[in-house]
This record gives C-alpha cells, structure tokens and sequence, in this order.
C-alpha cells in the first residue's frame, strides 16, 4: 500500500499560506508518514524546481499541477517525470488569462529555492482560467505523457458542479472525491468510473491540513501514475 496526497498546494498558489515551502510540505508528509506527494499549484510547475533534489532519499513524488478550463473546472494534471515540465509551463504561460494579482485579497504567490529564500513572486493570478476547454487540457496531459484527474468533481469547480455530469467519452484517468462515500454514490450512478483511478486528496493549502496515512493506492494504481 502507498500511502498518499497527490493535492497539496504550495506558497505560490494565492490563498495557501506563506509558510507552504517544499521543504515543509515534505517534512510534514513524512512526519504524517506518507509514501507519495504531489505538489500540484493552480496552473503553474514554478514552485517545482527544486523537488526532485529537496524529495530525494526522502519520500516519492509526481509533479503536478491544477489547471482551471475555461468552463471553470479543475484538472489535475500528473507527471512521472521533469522532461516536458518547461513545455508544459510554456503551455499554460500562453493560454492563462492574464489578470494581475491582488496580494492583498487573493494572498502572495511566492516561489522559493531549495533553501526556503524567495527568489520570485508570480505576477499574474494563478486562479485564473485557461483559454482551453475541458477537453484540449486533458489532451494537452496526455501529450506530455501526464495523467488526467478531474478534480474534486462534487465540489466548487468540479465537473458535476460546472456542466452537471461526467460524460463518458470523456478521455480522464481518474477523478479525485472529498471523502469515501463519494465513491460509491458516484459508482452507482457513473458505472464506468470504476475502471477509472479514484483519489482522496487533501487539497491543502495549510501545513496541518495535508493528508494523515490513511488513503493509499494499490500497486496498480501507483504504477499508472508512474508511467510504467
């Protein structure tokens, strides 16, 4: 079993707290005991530089990355490895709408280095929409060998939330849910969610609200997100 919460964002998404560091976030996920995170920021890999060298020997990990469409709902894009990360930034540097943001009302959206200094701060709101439908980001993942989770679908800007269902041609791998329930009422009335990957994340904006070990995938599970 892996012990995992694949949504925690860090100081550079507005509204997490300043103190949202790789370095914490990692040391807290292993003082919580968890075996694989993902930092996964409101449509930026920025913060990411520094993970594979901040993690390593320390706990595994995805990149990854929240990205809002233009029908305001939230992806969850996950990467294996760092190899399309610059083109995946460009990717959402073009196609974010840009509005300058409000640190004052939205919160800072800081990037660190390795040593929790700031060596930036991200200019424009990170909790803006893409120009891309729904469909054209789930693609994009994909082209940058990612997986595709539909995030928090029963909440604010999820699927169900946005459009009111979960079509089925819809080429996802997984959704992400709030809370084990969820998976048998969504199974029930979405019987092709089963053979999809089924996430509890923590959606963390806060050091003491990232997961406790007690969700996992199975070996399965983990291996699609590992691209293997």
């Amino acid at each position: 079993m892996i012990y995992y919460d694949l949504h925690i964002h860090s100081a550079l998404s507005p509204c997490s707290d300043d103190d949202m560091t790789l370095n914490n976030i990692i040391n807290m996920a292993c003082l919580k005991e968890l075996d694989l995170i993902a930092v996964s920021d409101h449509n930026s890999l920025k913060q990411l530089k520094f993970l594979k060298q901040l993690a390593n020997n320390k706990i595994d990990f995805l990149y990854g990355v929240e990205i809002q469409t233009k029908e305001n709902i939230h992806v969850l894009g996950y990467f294996y490895n760092d190899f399309y990360l610059e083109n995946i930034q460009s990717y959402l540097d073009k196609h974010l709408i840009k509005k300058i943001n409000n640190s004052e009302f939205y919160g800072n959206q800081i990037i660190y280095d390795e040593n929790d200094k700031i060596i930036g701060y991200e200019k424009y709101l990170l909790i803006s929409c893409l120009d891309q439908s729904l469909e054209e980001v789930i693609e994009v993942i994909h082209q940058f060998q990612g997986k595709a989770i539909l995030a928090h679908v029963k909440r604010k800007y999820g699927i169900i939330a946005q459009i009111g269902t979960i079509p089925q041609q819809l080429e996802f791998d997984g959704i992400e849910i709030n809370q084990e329930k969820d998976r048998d009422e969504l199974f029930l009335e979405y019987p092709f969610l089963k053979d999809k990957i089924c996430l509890i994340n923590s959606d963390a904006h806060h050091l003491w609200s990232i997961n406790e070990a007690e969700h996992y995938l199975n070996e399965k599970e983990y291996n699609l997100l590992k691209g293997r």
